[in-house]
């Protein structure tokens, strides 16, 4: 039952992406599209009473004392925000900032349900303690329970505190006192207004559809709308070729104090997902491949794996945080053995989803990655310098 209601959930939102980027015609998706579009409108007002109310102080935000650093964007999925937060996590630990990085934990498996009823039962605060992923010493938790991002920064920060919390105030003040941080990093954070003080936002475009089809949510894939960016104190543009002229043009006019960086996703080397074996980059070369991907825009993902020099000869896509069962993935081996494909190549991120197999026919690696600065290192030096020193 529980697959079936997960099954459909996914069609659902394949069905809902196609209707708002106009890859389904006909009346059908005509009368959703102009419903998506009232929806959006409500949104939008939502949206804005939302600031406002933050604003003037009717809602109440907290100032815990520390650096606080929300590195988010303005719509939903697909920037490749994870190694932007693991880049400055990573940066700020060395210059000696003691940092935790702050996780809603996104399809992490909730608290147990009778805990939450009677704690809004009796009008209380949620008294269950935060999810410690990661102490800065040891990784905790399994990607199921923690969320996919979380387990992923835990797993490549070894030396970084990662909690999980929807009240990241609550989180906040946890690695505060428990652990003795002085910088959170706030992962998705550019829409949490209820933390603030020594607060710098960090927004992320991507270059290939900078604001998805210009329409709020749920018409579109905005959070907010494009004119608030002018919260942002720096702005990476993502999967940038390093010639991003005329969205910089266009940021300028949004925001002309923030400072604009430009990057790329750097491929490192290719790991197997059950041995933990590394292969550098030339591995794939000449190979044949096949990929498989649950995330926001796996076009990237796909892209990456080409210009390294192989024959992509099988691509099996999922939903966005799709966990695979074992079935799915001996699904996709015996399809790319049709194909003659010699390897199978997945994401970090998605490999933290993988189930146990019962056989392989053929090794499945995931392909590691950095940010790499094509533009705007000495913006992004000042950045950490700001935060270190301020």
């Amino acid at each position: 039952m529980r697959e079936q209601f997960r099954a459909w959930t996914e069609n659902l939102e394949t069905f809902v992406l196609e209707v708002i980027f106009e890859q389904r015609r006909g009346k059908r998706a005509a009368i959703v599209r102009f419903t998506l579009f009232l929806l959006s409108k409500l949104f939008q007002v939502a949206v804005k009473l939302r600031h406002f109310l933050y604003s003037v102080r009717i809602l109440r935000d907290h100032t815990l004392g520390v650096q606080v650093i929300a590195i988010g964007n303005l719509t939903v999925g697909g920037t490749g925000k994870t190694p932007v937060v693991e880049k400055f996590a990573r940066e700020l630990q060395d210059q000696g900032r003691t940092v935790a990085i702050l996780s809603r934990g996104y399809r992490s498996k909730p608290p147990p349900l009778t805990k939450r009823f009677i704690d809004k039962l009796l009008f209380r605060e949620d008294s269950t303690p935060p999810r410690v992923v990661s102490d800065g010493k040891s990784l905790l938790l399994d990607s199921e329970t923690a969320g996919d991002e979380p387990y992923m920064l835990a797993s490549n920060l070894k030396d970084v505190v990662v909690l999980v919390d929807k009240d990241r105030v609550k989180s906040g003040r946890y690695a505060i006192e428990k652990f003795g941080c002085d910088t959170l990093l706030l992962d998705d954070g550019f829409q949490y207004w209820k933390l603030k003080g020594r607060r710098r936002d960090i927004v992320l475009i991507d270059y290939q559809q900078p604001f998805g089809n210009e329409y709020m949510l749920p018409r579109g894939t905005l959070r907010e709308p494009p004119s608030h960016l002018f919260r942002a104190s720096t702005i990476f543009i993502t999967k940038s070729d390093g010639n991003a002229v005329g969205l910089r043009k266009r940021i300028a006019q949004l925001n002309p104090n923030a400072s604009i960086i430009e990057c790329v996703h750097h491929p490192l080397y290719f790991e197997d997902v059950f041995t933990g074996e590394r292969f550098g980059l030339e591995f794939l070369k000449n190979k044949r491949v096949a990929a498989l991907s649950g995330i926001a825009q796996p076009e990237s993902f796909e892209q990456s794996l080409v210009k390294l020099g192989n024959d992509l000869v099988y691509t099996k896509r999922f939903a966005d945080h799709h966990r695979f069962s074992q079935q799915e993935i001996l699904n996709v081996i015996n399809r790319g053995k049709k194909r003659q494909a010699e390897v199978i190549v997945t994401t970090q991120k998605d490999a933290v989803r993988f189930p146990k197999l019962d056989r392989r026919d053929l090794p499945i690696l995931f392909m590691r990655v950095e940010i790499k600065i094509l533009k705007g290192a000495k913006d992004f030096q000042d950045c950490v310098r700001q935060i270190c020193f301020r």
